[in-house]
């Protein structure tokens, strides 16, 4: 009998997939050079092609706050269940929150 997978990045099959469009090719710089201040609030998506400080999937979409940041990471706080947590996520990874 085999085991299921219990990697970092399993059952994310269509979850970290890329549209046609935009697979190849340098992200936009406007994403990668955005820089955010403390308090801002963030949405958090999961770009596939930067392995770095990615997120967990249970976090893909979720809104959190800049809390500060480490090296060019920043710390965001998002509220999961009645718990709050810390991640460390590289500009790649978040877009600002239009509303």
């Amino acid at each position: 009998m085999v085991k299921a997978p219990r990697g970092y990045r399993h059952r994310t099959r269509k979850l970290l997939r890329k549209k046609v469009r935009e697979k190849g090719g340098v992200p936009r710089l406007s994403v990668v050079l955005r820089k955010y201040s403390v308090g801002e609030k963030v949405v958090i998506k999961i770009d596939p092609s930067f392995h770095y400080a990615m997120p967990h999937r249970r976090f893909h979409g979720l809104t959190g706050t800049v809390v500060g940041t480490r090296g060019r990471a920043y710390i965001v706080k998002v509220n999961l269940g009645r718990k709050e947590k810390t991640l460390f996520v590289t500009p790649e990874h978040l877009r600002p929150l239009n509303g």
